[in-house]
């Protein structure tokens, strides 16, 4: 957490905090702070922010219980931005969506922003009952089966490529990435860590 006195806060004392998900990337919404909505915010681990309408801190989530749990806040280099890495409780924006940002009606999607959204999936169905839900099932039986899985996923997308079926193999590659999410919560790893390590490996080289 920055210092306050290393913020350049505004001519209304307040600074603008982008809000994005620590373990998927995906941006989740905009909001300001003050000197006391930080102070605030460091001292109950989650985000507070100052709301400008209202005139008073906003403790996000303090009434539906879907707060926003810091794990980084981060300053820009001009120091009057901040970022602030999160893991969001519940939906973020006030129409029920996990962002603010969500594109409606769009047929497609941002590839981060669905790895996001099959996270929170994921999560969601694995606190089902197994006898509802397949996700909650495969978790149940242990770590011996969700790496079977990934076994016989992935045997089947190297067939499909080793054979030139294009449509086989975006069936089977969806299936394995599902089930390496699925074994990502069986052994606790969120996929920003599998993400920071592609980074650590290959951000270099693209910047050169």
């Amino acid at each position: 957490m920055p210092r306050t006195d290393s913020i350049c806060f505004d001519e209304n004392n307040l600074v603008p905090i982008i809000t994005q998900d620590a373990d998927t990337g995906e941006v989740l919404m905009l909001a300001w702070g003050s000197r006391e909505s930080l102070a605030e915010t460091e001292r109950l681990g989650q985000m507070v922010f100052f709301s400008r309408s209202r005139q008073e801190l906003w403790h996000k989530g303090a009434t539906s219980g879907n707060t926003l749990e810091v794990v980084d806040i981060r300053r820009d280099c001009d120091n009057d931005a901040l970022l602030a890495l999160v893991r969001p409780r519940g939906p973020v924006c006030h129409t029920g969506s996990f962002s603010c940002f969500s594109s409606h009606g769009e047929k497609g999607a941002v590839f981060s922003c669905f790895a996001g959204k099959l996270w929170r999936y994921i999560l969601t169905r694995s606190k089902s009952s197994p006898e509802e839900s397949y996700t909650a099932r495969l978790l149940s039986e242990g770590l011996s089966r969700t790496g079977q899985k990934i076994g016989e996923e992935g045997v089947e997308t190297a067939i499909a490529v080793s054979t030139g079926d294009r449509e086989a193999f975006i069936l089977e590659a969806a299936d394995l990435v599902y089930h390496l999410f699925v074994c990502c919560l069986a052994l606790d790893v969120p996929p920003s860590l599998i993400m920071g390590e592609l980074g650590k490996r290959h951000l270099e080289k693209i910047a050169k």
